[in-house]
């Protein structure tokens, strides 16, 4: 039976149909999950994708954390949904408090896109464990509100249970404190990260690498042996 993973469309998002190819690369089902609906379909897991969802209006998230469709993923990962975030939908996951802390706008103030030198922290997450701990990768990054924040008390806690997923490495592009690229729940089911792993599945498409099929494989080898 083929596993399903749903990707949910906001309003302004831009990345889902990338990330529904990715999903698909990986040998899993896409599934096309609505904003509007609080049925997830009996997906496997969701992915929030990239974008301004609701345009970024009051902060990066903020509106999307209330749609329908994420009052059923808050109780679904609560209690055990894989899900993923990816920028935009790392936003989202943080004003639903899925995951700790919040987003602000790049110290430098200007939208950057590059492509980003990462090193994997945390590789014994549900969208992490086709890496190594220590591995150094590169996915493609786009964003204006990716500095990651958190009080002290928050960062202690992220880093003292390897809980930090990815950190930047050679160069922090947006300020995020303890070079933080992306974070894991305690269950390790929710994971959000500011690049874009699904710019990054085939050799000759988006960054030319295929650092983040991992994404989407590793998921899809926790469904299957489930």
């Amino acid at each position: 039976m083929t596993a399903r993973i749903g990707v949910v469309t906001f309003p302004g998002s831009l990345d889902d149909r990338d990330t529904q190819r990715a999903i698909r690369l990986a040998g899993a089902e896409p599934v096309a999950l609505w904003h509007k609906d609080k049925d997830l379909k009996q997906v496997d897991a969701v992915v929030l994708p990239g974008g301004f969802s609701y345009g970024d209006y009051l902060r990066a998230g903020a509106i999307s954390r209330f749609s329908p469709v994420m009052e059923t993923v808050i109780e679904q990962a609560k209690a055990g949904l894989p899900v993923l975030g990816i920028c935009n939908g790392f936003q989202v996951l943080t004003e639903a408090h899925l995951l700790p802390g919040g987003m602000l706008g790049n110290d430098h103030l200007h939208f950057i896109c590059r492509d980003q030198k990462l090193r994997v922290e945390n590789a014994g997450t549900a969208w992490t464990s086709d890496y190594e701990s220590g591995q150094e990768i590169y996915i493609p990054l786009k964003n204006m509100d990716g500095r990651y924040v958190a009080d002290q008390y928050t960062l202690d806690k992220l880093e003292g249970e390897g809980r930090v997923a990815f950190r930047y490495l050679d160069f922090n592009p947006n300020g995020s404190l303890n070079d933080i690229a992306g974070i894991t729940n305690e269950a390790g089911n929710v994971v959000g990260l500011m690049p874009h792993p699904e710019h990054a599945v085939e050799p000759l498409i988006g960054s030319g690498r295929t650092d983040g099929l991992p994404f989407f494989t590793s998921i899809l080898k926790k469904l299957v042996n489930a």
